[in-house]
């Protein structure tokens, strides 16, 4: 592993030009973001090599920021502290499971069954334009258009209707304030 003042001349032939002292930088801040990305990043996430590739990233638009009368090891690292809480913040706090190691615990959602009698008492208190429309939709599972169409209504009176007939039954209800 080089040193500060090795990976400073690296850098100045750099900006200076020189392609292969530009690779090497970047091999060797590579490492040295590795090992620090790895030794603070919990439980893993973000990973490593993400915030090692934005570090580089970052190096390579920025390193016409560094000045070369300074050390660069704490602009590096200071580069890769940011990249490195970026990478946590997008994470945020969301804990992920797969799906699979918890699905013999997970109950299967009851179907939910509406009676005759509860189906009759929300469209009774509907005019019968409303009623006739939320029924067909709703009740039978007929599309806009083809409600419309029996009906003898254009699709746009078919959406009013169903929209305040739905409305209607949500106020009787109490499900909308």
């Amino acid at each position: 592993m080089r040193g500060e003042d090795e990976l400073a001349a690296l850098m100045r032939a750099a900006i200076a030009g020189d392609e292969r002292a530009y690779a090497d930088f970047l091999q060797h801040a590579a490492a040295l973001v590795r090992g620090f990305a790895r030794r603070r990043i919990p439980h893993g996430e973000p990973d490593p090599e993400d915030v090692v590739q934005e570090t580089l990233l970052a190096l390579h638009l920025k390193r016409h920021t560094w000045q070369a009368d300074r050390p660069i090891l704490p602009w590096l690292y200071a580069i890769a502290r940011f990249k490195l809480i970026d990478g946590v913040r997008r994470r945020g706090r969301r804990i992920t499971v797969d799906i699979d190691d918890v699905a013999e615990f997970v109950a299967a959602p009851e179907a939910e069954t509406v009676s005759a009698r509860d189906l009759n008492r929300a469209l009774d208190g509907l005019p019968a334009g409303q009623r006739a429309v939320v029924s067909a939709i709703s009740v039978d599972g007929r599309s806009i258009g083809e409600t419309a169409r029996r009906l003898s209504m254009t699709e746009t009176a078919v959406r009013v209707a169903l929209h305040r007939g739905l409305a209607a039954i949500a106020r009787r209800f109490g499900s909308e304030p």
